[in-house]
């Protein structure tokens, strides 16, 4: 068990709300990171170069934490089968679709706009990872 600190959340909410700031005010888009991966994949029009940039720091940055805090993340293997982590990818992503957004879209950016339809996207996606949890943990006995 870990020692709670309220510090790093703190660090990192900052962080990403900071982060989706500069993008809107600089770039004039809403930093949904499902959206800016698919521009990746399905070859928006235009802004390639940004799009590719922000996905690029979110992955160095990750490296970063790896390297300079490696107890930040779980032992290699904790995490289960590659298939089912593949799998878990998957239906991630085609929940994102699904809710037009994903959380940073809908949680970071929507909320801080007020807007009523990322509230309940919000909503769904956190009732959803508390069930989630609890079918894992208490129902099919995985790890506590």
């Amino acid at each position: 068990m870990h020692e709670f600190s309220v510090t790093g959340p703190l660090i990192g909410g900052a962080l990403i709300g900071l982060s989706a700031s500069l993008l809107l005010l600089f770039n004039g888009r809403v930093a949904g990171i499902s959206g800016i991966f698919g521009g990746l994949l399905f070859r928006e029009p235009g802004g390639a170069a940004w799009r590719a940039a922000f996905v690029a720091g979110l992955l160095l940055g990750g490296l970063a934490l790896a390297a300079a805090h490696p107890g930040a993340f779980p032992p290699a293997g904790g995490g289960g089968s590659l298939g089912l982590v593949v799998a878990a990818g998957l239906l991630v992503g085609l929940g994102a679709r699904l809710g037009n957004g994903c959380t940073s879209g809908h949680g970071v950016c929507g909320l801080s706009r007020l807007s009523v339809r990322s509230l309940v996207a919000t909503m769904t996606f956190m009732a959803t990872a508390a069930i989630t949890v609890y079918v894992s943990h208490h129902v099919l006995g995985g790890a506590r």
